[in-house]
């Protein structure tokens, strides 16, 4: 999981966004392989190439009902002068024993079945009489309803090129070719693949188990009533959801009351299925941010550079982080501010790309572009604060959404993006080009 330490913090350091991030990736190791079934992998990434051992698919097989026909016997069909063929069976998918079509003879197939020997294409049912000699037909009977369509004599009436509505044996990938790349995000099409190419278990690395817990006597579970001074717990479940979107299987703990030895206690109860853990709330500098006093006892003593670095980022929102490893598996935590919009910013800025390195996958970030700001005045920002404003984007455009106060969950909720001002930035005129880190 974390191999280096995080570098200890200098209390009257103030770090820039770029430098508390890239101490956490480089402590954030990504998590040992395993082999695991197709629908457990959901969401993981390959560590190995995937070669193809059979063929897709595996025999030259039909693509549509109709009659598995030599090309001859068709040349000139037409409904003036139908092909009159003999019908010498069925073959359905699956079916192990082929039938042969020889000079005159149809054999009704069924999608998917393999191409009988002696047949060079298929004429589809819409194209015959289905052996009722009225007429062309829209399909065929069930077998069950009409057994001798299987046998007689069928109609034809169009003539058929070689191969025609046949799907060739190697036709989607050849035995030896290269399924899948390691490094992939294993979806729904590539379950399938490996599915369909023989494979019931792959090495993947697992999604890692992110567990997030709120802090703050004040907070309150929603459904439940709210007494005086109390607030409803938005954090935990915007987390948890932001983790899960990440890619990482997410526990949500209910809010910690601030006592440092509660917070110690749940955050030792919860290591054990942790890869990676989340606090929100606590990190300032009150007399009741506990989240400092408890992490400070958790660390190894014997594990020199394990524990948590309280630190102070030149960014706004977002300035009391903390960051570093717990327990005896040097379990890495992020510890992030506790106004909502503090703690969201600081999920997509911050443990977002920790997860992603968990997975082990190599883009880590959130895509960026460039967006011309559409605003009705000019947007201010703090000197010397690398600041993230809520916006909204569309077609090259971007408009902030809500003002710059931490506590906006409503704006928020209508943001899918955010608009960098940078540190040496104090104002922003509306046109002017900003980057934007998309959310969507």
């Amino acid at each position: 999981m974390s191999s280096a330490a995080p570098r200890p913090a200098d209390q009257d350091h103030l770090w820039s966004v770029d430098e508390h991030l890239e101490d956490i990736l480089a402590t954030v190791r990504p998590l040992e392989p395993i082999e695991l079934q197709l629908l457990d992998a959901q969401g993981c990434v390959l560590v190995e190439d995937v070669t193809v051992p059979v063929s897709l698919p595996p025999f030259d097989n039909s693509s549509m009902d109709g009659y598995a026909v030599r090309v001859a016997d068709v040349a000139g069909a037409s409904e003036e002068f139908p092909a009159v063929l003999d019908v010498v069976g069925d073959v359905a998918a699956g079916q192990a024993e082929l039938l042969h079509v020889g000079p005159g003879q149809a054999a009704r197939i069924m999608t998917g079945a393999p191409l009988p020997p002696g047949a060079e294409t298929v004429v589809p049912v819409e194209w015959t009489d289905g052996g009722l000699g009225e007429g062309p037909v829209s399909g065929m009977r069930a077998r069950s309803l009409a057994p001798e369509g299987a046998e007689g004599h069928v109609h034809v009436y169009r003539a058929a090129e070689a191969r025609a509505h046949v799907r060739a044996q190697g036709s989607d990938v050849r035995a030896g070719d290269r399924a899948l790349d390691a490094g992939t995000v294993l979806g729904p099409p590539q379950i399938a693949l490996l599915a369909a190419i023989g494979r019931g278990t792959v090495r993947v690395r697992p999604r890692p188990r992110v567990v997030v817990m709120s802090t703050g006597s004040e907070l309150v579970q929603p459904d439940e009533g709210l007494g005086t001074g109390q607030i409803y717990d938005s954090n935990s479940f915007a987390l948890t959801a932001a983790a899960r979107d990440a890619g990482a299987i997410a526990y949500r703990v209910g809010a910690v009351a601030d006592d440092a030895e509660t917070l110690r206690s749940t955050i030792e109860d919860q290591l054990v299925r942790a890869d990676l853990m989340v606090t929100t709330g606590g990190v300032s500098v009150g007399a009741y941010d506990v989240v400092k006093e408890a992490l400070s006892s958790v660390a190894d003593e014997d594990e020199p550079g394990s524990g948590v670095d309280f630190r102070k980022l030149a960014m706004q929102p977002g300035k009391p982080q903390g960051f570093g490893s717990i327990g005896p598996d040097h379990t890495p935590l992020l510890a992030l501010p506790g106004n909502p919009v503090s703690s969201y910013v600081s999920f997509e800025l911050f443990v977002r790309p920790a997860i992603r390195r968990l997975m082990g996958l190599d883009d880590v970030h959130r895509p960026r572009t460039r967006a011309t700001l559409t605003a009705k005045k000019a947007l201010t920002s703090p000197k010397g604060r690398r600041q993230f404003l809520r916006g909204t984007y569309n077609d090259g455009c971007v408009s902030p959404v809500g003002g710059a106060g931490s506590h906006l969950v409503a704006a928020l909720a209508q943001a899918d993006a955010l608009i960098v001002v940078p540190e040496d930035v104090e104002s922003v005129e509306p046109g002017t080009e900003v980057e934007v880190v998309l959310l969507g």
